[in-house]
């Protein structure tokens, strides 16, 4: 029994680690020169039941509607996988979204912050989980340990509307859901801070089908099964976001520029103004034609691993054995922008004064928002299952 045990748990960390070598990036920085990312450079909200933002860019495929409860998010058949990205990136922030979850086992429902360089920041729910939320986060698509995925305890995420909450600085991520914190992650504690999430992400939201028919045997699994068409639609609701860009501690920003050869650290980012400063951290900007400066913030490396205010938390370990690895291809034949990968991850957790805690039974999170499979991938998928 043991045996069969460990020979299933090698199958699905072969499927997960060829799939996650899928994760998506249009251009990234440490590998060539690319362009400069947007930014927020300030505090946005958005209300999605007045309709769409202009912040967000809608994904291929992708076919949104809005009412009185925000984006309505539905999924009526497996290759659907509504999906949208914020234009702007943010460089360290806070983003809060109100949002009631997807129905249905196999239905998955995505929070995302990434990076060009495949740095992640994750909230996950699963349609058929009515008790709990996932969490993740990656550090330059590295897969290669399987340590960083944690749940939470909630109660019907798919009959209410909750407030989940990412901050991000240089020093810690918090994730909270309506302002109680529930997990925190500490620059040190990501590998010494090289995989620590830290360079400028954009905000991704979506829905996608882990229980298809073509899903591999593990994402199936971690979703709880095959996902029942015949009760669709399944629908998510966001209701609205409040992004607060921190741009590194710099006023003004207007874009992020990658130095040639980044070594991936938030250091290697300049933040371009609209400012004119005699500030002593402000340089020229050759990323610009106008009279634009750059400013790079301290990168002292010593100062990001200083424990942050995280008195309201306790901190446990809890393992759990996680693959998601699958394919989501948008309708109407074109290619999906918001496919999953999978991951094997032990649990950090953190539980809170008002209840909200976090279980150590075995679960399993995929990082959401990857390029899904090809021909060649499914097929090479099902042999090694």
């Amino acid at each position: 029994m043991f045996s069969r045990l460990l020979s299933t748990t090698a199958v699905v960390l072969a499927a997960s680690r060829m799939v996650s070598a899928q994760t998506h990036t249009d251009c990234n920085p440490m590998e060539k020169s690319c362009p400069a990312d947007p930014a927020f450079g300030k505090t946005v909200t958005i209300d999605f039941t007045k309709g769409e933002s202009d912040h967000f860019k809608i994904a291929d495929g992708t076919t949104l509607t809005y009412d009185g409860e925000g984006a309505v998010f539905t999924i009526n058949k497996e290759t659907d996988a509504p999906t949208i990205t914020s234009k702007e990136y943010i460089f360290f922030g806070k983003v809060d979204v109100e949002l009631q979850a997807a129905p249905g086992v196999g239905v998955v429902t995505s929070f995302v912050l990434q990076s060009d360089d495949l740095d992640e920041i994750d909230w996950e729910w699963l349609g058929g989980d009515k008790a709990q939320v996932q969490t993740n986060y990656f550090g330059k698509g590295d897969t290669t340990t399987y340590d960083r995925g944690a749940y939470h305890q909630v109660a019907n995420p798919q009959d209410q509307v909750y407030k989940y909450t990412i901050e991000w600085t240089k020093d810690y991520v918090h994730w909270s859901i309506n302002d109680k914190l529930v997990r925190e992650l500490k620059y040190a504690d990501a590998q010494g801070g090289t995989r620590f999430p830290q360079t400028p992400m954009q905000v991704k939201l979506g829905t996608w089908v882990a229980g298809g028919s073509k899903s591999a045997e593990g994402t199936r699994e971690w979703a709880g099964g095959y996902t029942d068409f015949s009760q669709a639609p399944f629908i998510a609701h966001y209701k609205s976001l409040t992004i607060a860009d921190y741009s590194n501690g710099v006023k003004n920003a207007e874009e992020y520029v990658w130095a040639e050869g980044s070594d991936g650290s938030y250091g290697s980012i300049k933040v371009v103004t609209d400012d004119d400063s005699d500030d002593d951290e402000t340089t020229s900007s050759s990323a610009s034609s106008t009279a634009k400066s750059t400013k790079t913030a301290s990168s002292d490396a010593t100062s990001a691993t200083k424990s942050s205010d995280s008195s309201k938390t306790t901190l446990s370990t809890a393992t759990s054995t996680n693959s998601a690895s699958g394919s989501a291809s948008a309708s109407s034949g074109a290619s999906a922008t918001a496919a999953p990968t999978g991951n094997e991850d032990t649990a950090a957790s953190a539980s809170t004064s008002a209840g909200a805690s976090e279980t150590s039974a075995p679960v399993q999170t995929g990082g959401a928002f990857k390029v899904g499979f090809s021909g060649a991938a499914i097929l090479l998928a099902a042999l090694m299952l």
